[in-house]
Order: structure tokens, then C-alpha cells, then sequence
């Protein structure tokens, strides 16, 4: 009869506990991959459709300008942005990455005076959904590439044989359809969270510009992103920053609002390209953690507010942004329930 010491059977626990630790993590890793991999995908057909909803509002642009110039270098203009919005469309995804930039350059060159205000803000919402798509495709091909190169998940060909994700790469340019034609300060991009409670309330804070105190106003969480920084990351950045609250941001929902807004702040002309994600949480009492200089001089309160909060506060002279989030509201609940998320409108 076989038997074994106490010290063979505590080894031989141990390599098996380290075979399930590592059997487990295997599973794991491979499932968040895949995960991965569909959201990378899921974003490459998102920035496909925003590029082809830029070469549509090309080609718009070169007939509108066919029709109304007979000027050699107009309608040479026109001809130039129907081969290059034609060719965007044809080009294999490695060979995209250059004929967009010439699309790009080409747009950049219309005069934007002699569009009719509606074509021009539909060549400014082309050009946001592109810049947008494109931010979130680098983003999930960031997130896949960071787990896939890992030495462990390579010698154990956990990411199986898909392909690896690449970045897609044109020139992001403050075009003269998405300014506003007025001289601002300071042009940013906002990251901003529609913070929901189980009872569907909304966390809203109340503020002041520091230039005028008398004015108060009520707003969502959220705020600028830093260089370099993906929007989720800003996003649960300001969130830990404005409340003290720490989250995931795979957690987020979203975007599922796009909003730009032109506005004086603490002595400034600011423009602000606004985008809202959505999340749910256990109600909580908010506490800063790091809030800037302005900031603390800014923010005065906070509420957990409903639809009819809302539509009193407005009543009461105290605006809320965005405007008529009251009626926002179903729609950034019906996105955080279905859990997937949703295409990006544009709202005041």
C-alpha cells in the first residue's frame, strides 16, 4: 500500500491549487480577449460608417459647388473631392489611413462661406463623428494590443489566431466647419457622465463662473481630457476628482450624446466639443478628492436630482446642463439598461 508523507501531500496541493489558479486565469484572460476583439471590431465598423458618412457629405459638397461655380479652380475642387471621397471608399483599410488624410486636407480647403449653414453643419458633424470613431478604435486596439503582447498570454496562444488589431491614424485638424466663427480662448474636448442611482435619479452639481458669482447653474459630472488620454479614462478620472467615486472604465456606457457649447468661464471664450457617457450606481453622498483651484472656488453643491428636479431648478432661474435633461433622461436609461452602447446624436 502506498502511502504519503505529510509533506508530499502539501506539495501535491499546492501544484494543484497553482494548476487551478493558472487554469483559471487562463480562462479568464482568454475571455476578456475575445471581448476585446469584438470591441475592436465593433469600433473598426463604427469609424467605417463615420468615414463613409464623411465622403457622402463630400460628395455633397463638390456637386453643390459644381452647380454653383464655373471657375476652373472650383469645379477642378469639386472634381478632386468626388475622385478622393470615391477612392476613401474603394481603398483596402491598410491604404485608408492616407487617402482620408488627402480627404481631410481637400475638405479643409472648401470655403466654408459659400456652404449653406446646413451643409456646413453637417460637414462639422461628419467631421466629429470621425474624430470620435477614430479615438475609440485607437482605444480598443490600445486595450487589445496591451493584453495580447504579454509574455504569458503569448507563449500560451491565449489570443488564439486573430489577426492583431492595428491603429488607424489621420491628422485630427480644427477645420473652419467645426469652428464657431467666434475668436475663442480655449478649445477642448469634455468628458462627461450622465451618474445614475438605482431609483433613476441624477447626480448634478451646482456651480458659478468664478467672474460671476451671482449665477448659479447646475451641470453633469465630468470635464476636460488631458493630452493624450482616452475619453473613458477622463471621464472615470473626473468622476473620482468631482465625487470620490471609483469605477471601471469598461463600465461606462456610451458615448451616447455629442454636444458643443461656446461659453465664458472664468474670464475666458471657451469652446467644448461635450461627450456623455452613462453609468449606474449605488446612491452615494459625493466627497472631492481632487478638485482644482477653480474647481473649489466653482463648485458649490450637489443633488441626486429627478425629471421634476430638474424642470424646477430651470423654473427657478438655475439652468441645467444639458438643456432639457429632464427629457434626456429615458433614453440615457434605456442605453444603460440594454447594456450596449448606442450611436452617438448630437444634443444642446
Amino acid at each position: 500500500m502506498i502511502t504519503f508523507s505529510a509533506t508530499t501531500i502539501l506539495v501535491l496541493a499546492l501544484v494543484a491549487a497553482l494548476i487551478i489558479t493558472l487554469g483559471v486565469w487562463a480562462y479568464t484572460t482568454a475571455n476578456r480577449l475575445d471581448r476585446l476583439h469584438v470591441r475592436s471590431d465593433q469600433a473598426r465598423l463604427a469609424l467605417d460608417a463615420a468615414l463613409a458618412r464623411r465622403a457622402v457629405v463630400a460628395r455633397t459638397i463638390a456637386a453643390l459647388l459644381a452647380r454653383l461655380h464655373t471657375a476652373p479652380e472650383q469645379v477642378g475642387q469639386s472634381r478632386r473631392l468626388i475622385t478622393l471621397a470615391d477612392r476613401a471608399e474603394r481603398a483596402d483599410w491598410q491604404d485608408r489611413e492616407t487617402v482620408e488624410n488627402q480627404l481631410a486636407a481637400a475638405l479643409s480647403a472648401v470655403e466654408i462661406s459659400a456652404l449653406p449653414p446646413q451643409l456646413v453643419a453637417e460637414l462639422a458633424d461628419a467631421e466629429a463623428r470621425v474624430l470620435i470613431a477614430r479615438r475609440f478604435h485607437n482605444d480598443a486596439v490600445r486595450d487589445t494590443l496591451a493584453l495580447r503582447t504579454r509574455r504569458a498570454v503569448r507563449v500560451l496562444h491565449l489570443g488564439g489566431t486573430a489577426p492583431l488589431p492595428t491603429y488607424f491614424e489621420i491628422s485630427e485638424r480644427v477645420t473652419p466647419a467645426a469652428s464657431t466663427g467666434l475668436e475663442v480662448d480655449t478649445v477642448r474636448t469634455s468628458a462627461r457622465i450622465v451618474l445614475l442611482d438605482r431609483d433613476d435619479r441624477v447626480l448634478l452639481l451646482r456651480g458659478h463662473d468664478p467672474k460671476v458669482p451671482d449665477v448659479e447653474f447646475w451641470f453633469t459630472i465630468g470635464g476636460g481630457v488631458d493630452p493624450g488620454e482616452a475619453l473613458r479614462d477622463a471621464a472615470v478620472r473626473e468622476l473620482h476628482e468631482e465625487t470620490g467615486h471609483t469605477v471601471d472604465p469598461a463600465q461606462l456606457c456610451g458615448p451616447l450624446w455629442r454636444r458643443v457649447a461656446v461659453f465664458p468661464f472664468n474670464g475666458e471664450l471657451i469652446r467644448s466639443e461635450e461627450l456623455f457617457f452613462v453609468l449606474r450606481v449605488d446612491n452615494f453622498a459625493p466627497k472631492p478628492a481632487n478638485l482644482t483651484f477653480v474647481e473649489r472656488r466653482s463648485i458649490t453643491g450637489d443633488k441626486w436630482c429627478t425629471p421634476a428636479d430638474i424642470v424646477e431648478l430651470d423654473q427657478s432661474g438655475e439652468t441645467v446642463y444639458p438643456y432639457h435633461l429632464d427629457q434626456l433622461l429615458p433614453e440615457a436609461i434605456k442605453a444603460v439598461e440594454s447594456g450596449t452602447d448606442p450611436e452617438v446624436r448630437s444634443i444642446r
